[in-house]
Parts: C-alpha cells; sequence; structure tokens
C-alpha cells in the first residue's frame, strides 16, 4: 500500500491519496510531498523509490530488509534513517518491533514500515489536522515521527514499573513459581530494549554532532529533544532491567532461606529420633538374657527416659535460637 500526502505551501492545503500523487508532486516543484509504504512487492517500490526519488539502491536494500540495526547514512540529495518501532500495544509486556525507515529530501519524506505502525498512523492524523507540520520541512515531520516512536517505548517502559512493584509484593506474601517466571520473561525483554535503544542513542547522537544537509541547522532543538528522549527511556530500560535482576536473585534468596528453614526442623527432628531409635533397637533385640525386660515398670521407664531425653533436646535446641 502507498499513502502519499501532498502539502502546497501557496495555498496550505493538503491533499491525501495515493501513488497518483507522485506524477503531480514532481510537477510541481513548489510543494511537498510524504509518501508512506507497506506491504508492498519489492521490486515495484523498488522500482518506484528510483524512478520518482532518486534514492540510493543500497538503502533501499537495507530499508527492506527485515531485520537491521538502526542506522543513519547520508546520501548526496537525502538522508537515510532507519529505526525501529514498536509495534500495536498489547495488555502485556511485550518486545514486537517493526522496521521504520526514513528518507528525508528538501522536497520529500519516505517512510516505508515492515508491519502495522501505531506511530505513523498517529503523526498522518497529525499532517492531515495541523498543516503547520508538513509547513516546516520533511526533516520537522521526520523528528515528530522519532519522538512520537520513543514516547511509545517510554510510556510502554513505564506501564512495567507498577507490574515490577506488584510481583515484589507477591514474592514476600505470595511466592510461586508463576512470579519466577514473569521476571525472567521481563528480564529478557528488558535486554532487547536496550539493545535497540543504545542504537537509538547512537544515531541521534551522530546526527546532532554531524547533522546532514537535508536536516537544517534550526532542528539542532529538537535533535536533542528526540535524542533526550531516547536517553531516558534506555536508562529506564537498565533500570529496570536491574530491578528485574534483584527481584529474581531475592526471589532465589527467600526460596533458599524457606528450603534452609525446612531442613533445619527436618534436622531437629531426626535429632531427636536418633538417641529414641537407638534406645527402641536395643529394647527391640531378642536375646533372653536381658534383666529389664523381665521388670514390671521397666516399660514405663524407658518411656520416661526417652521422654525426658527428647524434652532435654527440644529445650537445648530452643535455648540456642534453633527453633
Amino acid at each position: 500500500m502507498i499513502r502519499t500526502m501532498l502539502y502546497r505551501p501557496a495555498t496550505r492545503e493538503i491533499t491525501t491519496g495515493n501513488e497518483a500523487l507522485l506524477a503531480t508532486w514532481q510537477a510541481q516543484p513548489d510543494t511537498l510531498l510524504w509518501a508512506n509504504f507497506s506491504d508492498n512487492d519489492p521490486h515495484a517500490e523498488l522500482t518506484i523509490l528510483l524512478e520518482h526519488f532518486g534514492l540510493h539502491p543500497l538503502a533501499i536494500h537495507d530499508a527492506q530488509r527485515s531485520r537491521h540495526q538502526p542506522k543513519i547514512e547520508t546520501f548526496e540529495d537525502h538522508v537515510f534513517m532507519l529505526l525501529k518501532g514498536l509495534g500495536p500495544d498489547t495488555p502485556e509486556f511485550e518486545f514486537e518491533t517493526i522496521q521504520i525507515a526514513l528518507f528525508v529530501g528538501a522536497r520529500f519524506l519516505v517512510t516505508r514500515h515492515s508491519g502495522p505502525s501505531p506511530s505513523i498512523d498517529l503523526l498522518w492524523q497529525e499532517a492531515q489536522q495541523d498543516d503547520t507540520l508538513l509547513a516546516s520541512g520533511p526533516d520537522m515531520l521526520a523528528l515528530r515521527l522519532a519522538r512520537i516512536s520513543v514516547d511509545r517505548y517510554l510510556n510502554r517502559l513505564l506501564a512495567l514499573e507498577p507490574k515490577l512493584e506488584d510481583l515484589e509484593q507477591e514474592i514476600v506474601t505470595h511466592p510461586k513459581d508463576a512470579i519466577l517466571s514473569d521476571l525472567m520473561g521481563y528480564k529478557t525483554t528488558l535486554r532487547k530494549f536496550r539493545r535497540v535503544l543504545v542504537y537509538h542513542q547512537q544515531v541521534f547522537l551522530d546526527l546532532m554532532n554531524n547533522p546532514p544537509p537535508q536536516i537544517r541547522t534550526e532542528r539542532i532543538h529538537e535533535i536533542k529533544d528526540v535524542y533526550e528522549h531516547q536517553e531516558r527511556a534506555g536508562s529506564l530500560a537498565t533500570l529496570y532491567y536491574e530491578v528485574a535482576s534483584d527481584l529474581i536473585e531475592g526471589y532465589i534468596s527467600l526460596a533458599s532461606h524457606r528450603l534452609n528453614n525446612i531442613m533445619k526442623i527436618l534436622t531437629i527432628v531426626t535429632a531427636i529420633f536418633v538417641p529414641l531409635s537407638f534406645l527402641a533397637g536395643i529394647y527391640g533385640m531378642n536375646f533372653e538374657n536381658m534383666p529389664e525386660l523381665k521388670s514390671r515398670s521397666g516399660y514405663f521407664i524407658l518411656l520416661s527416659v526417652m521422654g525426658t531425653i527428647a524434652t532435654v533436646l527440644l529445650l537445648v535446641f530452643r535455648r540456642r535460637r534453633w527453633l
């Protein structure tokens, strides 16, 4: 699918359409165009991008790849940025990303994404309702898309904080194996967040330090704003990763502590019954010459001795604070 948005600065008119608007844009040199590509045949898409926008073939190839790390690359008449956008929101804390490629030229912004992109859909609505976005130029539109994308990262990360707090309480009050499973899943997902956000920080740090000609110098504040939000998202991902790691270690420590208490009780029970079993074993032997067996009160004496031994051992254990 190809969506296009044509802006005429003279009349501040916005026209949306499909591939047909590409010819209108080329025929009217004072217009600006945003073309959004998704779910197209790669060969047909390559032809359109080469013929209408003159994009570099290697950049198009990178944009069409299913997996590629975020990057920025400057060409003679356009700059190419490849970002990782989050997929549609879900109730669970998941990390599903899509490739978002941005080609920024003097008169055009070309975006391409490998799946449904809520960030691009939101920006499309904003651009239709507010013509100042398109009037500010393709570079501003691209930076606005980057800001929307990183805001979605922040929102998803911030939504994890209360979940971690709830799990921390459950570890103490109602520990169960499902908690450990959830924490391991969060830790794995946060590791992916950290990796992608590090790439994004490098992209916008490079853009801030070495702005290409297609990004105007007055956009430095918007670039810094996006970079700072990427940095904040990265620090949150690192923080929550460490929190999840600490909770996992805390869960394992508490589980070990509970196991040690159980083993201590079992050891005390065993220690009490060892001498009792010893006495029972002696008087359970079937020898004829055992004087105590003929005693009328021998049975009661033995029970008293065994009870005394058990009581003394319990008192000793309690005095040593083992019970």
